[in-house]
């Protein structure tokens, strides 16, 4: 069963191809926004623990923005030649808030 909690507003959201970080809860989320599709992702990079809502976007991908490691948005699946995975939370958005479900 989901449990939905208010992430943020929309207007605190990356604009189209751009990532930020948000936090709720004390969990840490990296906020992608792909051609005005918001995703969520876990915000810590499995190499090296890099801050994966620091970094930037390369097409569908998020880069870490220490050692460039990428990350599918959609399935969280590093991009070869590297390998680890980060999860990908679910959004919703109700009027002008952003929701997660943190399970």
């Amino acid at each position: 069963m989901a449990e939905w909690v208010r992430l943020c507003s929309l207007q605190e959201t990356p604009k189209p191809g751009e990532v930020g970080e948000a936090e709720v809860n004390g969990v840490q989320v990296c906020l992608a926004n792909v051609k005005g599709h918001l995703t969520a992702l876990e915000n810590v990079c499995p190499h090296r623990g890099g801050p994966l809502g620091q970094g930037w976007l390369e097409g569908d991908a998020v880069v870490c923005p220490w050692h460039s490691w990428m990350f599918d948005t959609k399935t969280g699946q590093a991009l070869p030649p590297d390998c680890g995975k980060v999860d990908v939370l679910p959004l919703k958005i109700e009027g002008d808030e952003v929701w997660i479900d943190l399970d």
